[in-house]
């Protein structure tokens, strides 16, 4: 059998050197006004993927930034071969199509106002048009999995998740990372109660300060201000207590068991933020909204999702396609066609902790050559833009 250091899959190679497993022409709408414009183009032209979201009007500070950066990395991510923006006004619309094109793959702005909708729906499918073939003609290349980008994150946790599926997870991160790949963990509200723990894990004391500082912020920007207030059914969640998980602590140290037993996390990083190290594992700043975190980790250039399920959320993304596994017997049973790996044979004794990582590296490989997750054939594409200020 081949050794996992001379594993290989194929993948897309961008002009800047990055590895995409999936190949999609996006449709992306810079604002919530020009998401009927974008879903036109989509209609127009097979092969094109749009991409709406209810934001991108009146917003301002950090929020505006994040904003950008979000729309920019969604356009830079591997996985989309060509992008086309389509903005009400031209400003801020060439701002996204200017921070796209660096990475020097296709990429064309059209702005509504002063053209109209018809004729930017008539130009931007034009281009779409020759984009599209374009893109149909790029051919898969051997890839080593140094070239990975991988993120993880879990949602409907219970007593299954912490004891198998998130650990199952963390035995790939294990063996992944000492081959030079790039992984991310995230959801800094369900790291309460683990945080030191987790903070031990950083590859130095100042790493480890700064995922303090940053739960530290969540605590004070959430926790504070409405310790009188009720925040039951939101952590934990009414499926996570139904599940087992009746306090956050036990969530926490259940989700924290992705990150594996040896790696050790690099840096910290905000939300939508693309690592700058190099490879290696990274925390980043996100809601535990899966949702959310997931169109946040597919901002910042990563390729391939894994999501432990418990009680079984059938989270997808458009533009970074989702594994998902799970342990527990009955989500398995009732719920397959959300399930890209059952690994319960772990709380049955029928498969080992390292016997369930390999199976899981097998399903991400065969993802990585092309095979379509659950999500994917299902057509879950939640695409959820993080919003942090009201609107101006």
């Amino acid at each position: 059998m081949t050794a996992l250091a001379d594993r290989e899959f194929f993948g897309y190679r961008r002009a800047n050197g990055r590895v995409g497993i999936r190949n999609h022409v996006a449709i992306l709408p810079l604002d919530d006004l020009s998401n009927a414009a974008s879903e036109k183009v989509a209609n127009n032209i097979d092969g094109c993927l749009a991409l709406p979201h209810h934001y991108g009007r009146l917003q301002f500070g950090e929020d505006l930034e994040l904003h950008f950066r979000t729309l920019i990395g969604t356009g830079k991510n591997p996985n989309v071969a060509a992008c086309i923006v389509i903005g009400i006004e031209p400003g801020w619309t060439q701002r996204v199509v200017e921070g796209i094109a660096a990475t020097g793959k296709p990429v064309a702005g059209f702005a509504i106002e002063g053209n109209g909708e018809i004729k930017t729906v008539a130009d931007a499918s034009r281009r779409a048009q020759a984009f599209v073939q374009e893109a149909s003609e790029q051919q898969r290349v051997p890839c080593k999995l140094s070239d990975l980008w991988v993120s993880t994150k879990c949602g409907e946790s219970d007593t299954t998740s912490g004891l198998a599926s998130c650990p199952t997870v963390g035995n790939l991160i294990d063996k992944l990372d000492p081959l030079g790949a790039t992984s991310c963990f995230g959801e800094t509200s369900e790291l309460t109660g683990a945080e030191r723990v987790c903070a031990e894990r950083a590859v130095s004391p100042e790493i480890g300060r700064k995922f303090l500082d940053t739960w530290q912020a969540y605590m004070d920007e959430v926790i504070e201000p409405n310790k009188t207030s009720d925040l039951s059914e939101s952590q934990p969640t009414k499926g996570n207590i139904a599940g087992g998980l009746t306090t956050i602590e036990e969530k926490a140290f259940g989700n924290l068991q992705k990150i594996g037993k040896s790696t050790r996390f690099i840096d910290v990083l905000g939300p939508a933020e693309a690592p700058a190290q190099g490879a290696g594992l990274y925390f980043m700043d996100t809601s535990s909204a899966a949702a959310e975190c997931v169109t946040l980790q597919a901002a910042a250039g990563f390729v391939v999702h894994l999501f432990p399920t418990g009680q079984g959320n059938v989270i997808g993304n458009p533009i970074e396609p989702v594994i998902k596994l799970t342990a527990n017997p009955r989500t398995a049973r009732e719920m397959p066609e959300h399930i890209d790996l059952d690994c319960s044979g772990i709380l049955r004794g029928e498969m080992t902790l390292d016997e369930a990582g390999d199976a899981l590296i097998e399903v991400m490989i065969r993802t990585c050559n092309g095979r379509l997750t659950a999500a994917e054939t299902l057509k879950h594409r939640e695409f959820v833009m993080t919003k942090l200020y009201r609107s101006a």
